[in-house]
């Protein structure tokens, strides 16, 4: 039986350097749409607000909610730059990292 074997080109550092910072610019904000009540925008921004911490504590290696109680979420928080957030955003972060799994 043949077995068939891959092979890759070696990437340059050059080329591999330039393609790592391409890969990680943030996308373009565009405004939200118009004519929503308040509450949409709220809770929009709420979820907003609670995928980034989920994802700032999974990259730190919080992967089960019991892990992550409200005063680590709030570290966390300040330590990525955004303003401390509210019990109820604290619990759409453990659903998001509960879920996640």
């Amino acid at each position: 039986m043949a077995v068939a074997t891959l092979i890759s080109k070696p990437v340059s550092v050059s080329a591999s350097a330039s393609l790592s910072s391409s890969m990680y610019q943030p996308l373009k904000k565009k405004p939200l749409p118009a004519g929503q009540p308040r509450e949409w925008y709220v809770s929009h921004n709420r979820r907003l607000k609670a995928m980034r911490l989920a994802i700032a504590l999974l990259d730190s290696g919080v992967y089960h909610p019991a892990t992550a109680d409200n005063r680590r979420i709030r570290a966390t928080a300040e330590s990525i730059g955004i303003h401390p957030p509210s019990d109820t955003t604290c619990r759409m972060v453990r659903a998001l990292i509960r879920y996640g799994r």
